[in-house]
């Protein structure tokens, strides 16, 4: 095991064990946790590719009194490791880990209420980090995003809902992957300020909805003077859904 760090989230109401010289969550983690909205009693939740916990945290945290069953999976054993650590912290004994390759998990198609993922960027250009747990989290090179979209689109039950955030340039192949295996697409664009350009979206759609897409008003995250704007608070320190 490396070394580690305690860290916080949602204005310290959740600990999370991250690894000091590797991938750590950033506020795209918290941001697409707060897509989930609709859940019910006996719904349960897949995280792909779950890093080190930090949405399914976040989701543990939101939904803790109907104890959702969630999973996530995990390619690096130190991320799934910290994170099985995590969850036990907080006390989620409704939240699991497993150490697998997500296109070898073992889990059964069709059976998961809501598939949430912090996806690699599959960015073809992006320097690659010299530290191996970080190049794996942003540049995993042995599957495409297409190939991603799809297979969380099997996990997911009839009716059940999907979640992605991204960067922005990869709307285009997300919403091909996604073609009409999924309906009531609805796009958050995210902006760090009000003048610049969205980099990064969040993405739900619902399966075999056939309900039209739609686009959310933008997301900005910082004022001018770069504190959070009002909006980003209630999210990323409040716990508020989109």
């Amino acid at each position: 095991m490396p070394d580690y760090t305690e860290d916080y989230l949602l204005d310290k109401k959740i600990k999370i064990f991250q690894p000091n010289d590797g991938y750590r969550a950033a506020i795209d983690a918290v941001l697409l946790s707060a897509a989930v909205e609709k859940l019910r009693p006996g719904d349960n939740i897949l995280d792909m590719g779950s890093g080190t916990g930090a949405v399914s945290l976040c989701l543990a945290q939101r939904f803790f009194e109907l104890a959702p069953q969630i999973t996530g999976v995990e390619i690096q054993p130190v991320l799934a490791e910290l994170s099985n650590m995590s969850a036990t912290a907080n006390n989620f004994s409704f939240l699991k880990y497993i150490n697998a390759d997500i296109f070898n998990s073992g889990l059964p198609f069709c059976s998961f209420a809501h598939v949430v993922t912090n996806p690699p960027y599959f960015e073809q250009n992006m320097p690659t980090s010299p530290k191996a747990g970080k190049a794996t989290a942003h540049n995993f090179n042995q599957t495409s995003l297409t190939q991603w979209v799809n297979l969380c689109i099997k996990m997911i039950k009839p009716q059940g809902y999907f979640y992605m955030v991204n960067r922005a340039q990869a709307l285009d192949e997300i919403l091909n992957a996604i073609g009409t295996k999924l309906g009531d697409i609805k796009i958050f664009p995210i902006y760090s300020k009000a003048e610049q350009d969205a980099k990064r979206i969040i993405i739900r759609a619902k399966k075999d909805s056939k309900a039209p897409l739609s686009i959310a008003a933008p997301i900005i995250i910082h004022q001018a003077d770069g504190t959070y704007s009002q909006r980003a608070e209630a999210i990323l320190r409040g716990g508020k859904s989109l």
